[in-house]
């Protein structure tokens, strides 16, 4: 199945929008065009989907359809949620990549940080995917050439560095989907936070986007909004003024990690958006203003590593895991901790 790459715009009130173009495989069953999708959407709901329908955004061969539609083999299927976007191609580039595993089935990369995932508003080139596509181009003939794209399931914050799995053929996107929706992966970050957190615990809130700031999210403790998020964490190491904790994922939500430590008091060191990138602990000398400057200058944004990553093989179903290292700017972050907590 060939499928145009999402592209993304932004509207007056700085939502992101999809749109998606597919051409359903000869050998397709048919089934109904919401579950469809819903297979082949990555962070998506029925709900939407079907809204998407009853406004006349889904269209089989140009035609609008209801969600019940049977989807047949070679049909072309276009769904815009929910406005009409712009039309860009996603475009192969030449950008390094630091691979930790690679099969005709999967890839697993170390991102650094200061790179965008996927090409969105602003970041149609220079991506994540640019440089995988420009990679899957170069590759050996193989069954990868039939699919021909990356298949996202998960996604890192632009200054997020750490493990991203990427999957190579239709039939590994949609099992490592399923992998992710069924919370049966194992992903743990390595974060800086401001203060000293004393016991391990876990953060439990809905998460959805701030009513005041709509580029950011906020927790919802109490009130039928946003996504329901659990994120557990543990000390590793202390500073005093800050931690080194890691943090497990239950759920999936976006900036997850960080509107939650934000919510209970202790902001990723360096996040900008999230309130971190200022002086939250310590004294007001000169000398510790410089050395938590310098800190700061060794970081592209918040401290949030992405320090391993496991899930089934979609072919064997055995379980793989990977680990990384902390890369330079980081290492260099918790020495000058230690040696100034000394």
């Amino acid at each position: 199945m060939e499928e145009k790459p999402n592209k993304l715009v932004e509207n007056e009130e700085e939502e992101l929008f999809e749109h998606y173009r597919f051409l359903v495989d000869p050998g397709q069953d048919f089934i109904r065009i919401d579950k469809f999708l819903m297979d082949k959407i990555a962070n998506t709901s029925r709900n939407k989907i079907q809204l998407a329908a009853k406004n006349g955004n889904i269209k089989v061969n140009e035609l609008s359809v209801k969600q019940n539609y049977r989807v047949k083999p070679n049909d072309i299927i276009s769904i815009v949620l929910p406005y009409p976007v712009r039309d860009k191609e996603l475009i192969a580039e030449d950008i390094p990549l630091n691979i930790v595993h690679e099969d005709d089935d999967t890839i697993v990369v170390n991102k650094p940080s200061n790179l965008v995932v996927h090409p969105g508003y602003a970041n149609y080139t220079g991506t994540l995917v640019n440089g995988l596509l420009f990679h899957f181009e170069n590759l050996p003939s193989s069954k990868t050439s039939e699919y021909g794209r990356p298949g996202l399931v998960h996604r890192l914050d632009k200054n997020t560095s750490g493990l991203l799995v990427v999957a190579k053929t239709e039939q590994a996107l949609t099992h490592l989907a399923k992998q992710f929706y069924d919370r049966t992966t194992d992903r743990r970050y390595m974060a800086l936070v401001w203060g000293d957190i004393e016991d391990e615990g876990k953060v439990i809130g809905n998460i959805g986007r701030s009513l005041k700031n709509r580029k950011i999210m906020s927790v919802f403790p109490d009130a039928d909004f946003g996504k329901h998020a659990v994120t557990h964490y543990k000390p590793v190491e202390r500073f005093g003024l800050v931690t080194l904790i890691e943090c497990k994922l239950e759920t999936g939500r976006t900036h997850q990690i960080r509107a939650h430590l934000k919510h209970i008091g202790h902001p990723l060191f360096n996040d900008k958006e999230y309130g971190g990138d200022k002086i939250l602990k310590g004294t007001i000398s000169q000398s510790y203003k410089k050395f938590i400057m310098n800190c700061f200058a060794l970081l592209d944004g918040q401290a949030l590593h992405a320090k391993s990553l496991g899930f089934d093989h979609p072919v064997s179903n055995k379980r793989i895991n990977f680990t990384s290292n902390f890369p330079e700017g980081w290492t260099k972050l918790i020495n000058k901790w230690r040696v100034y907590t000394k």
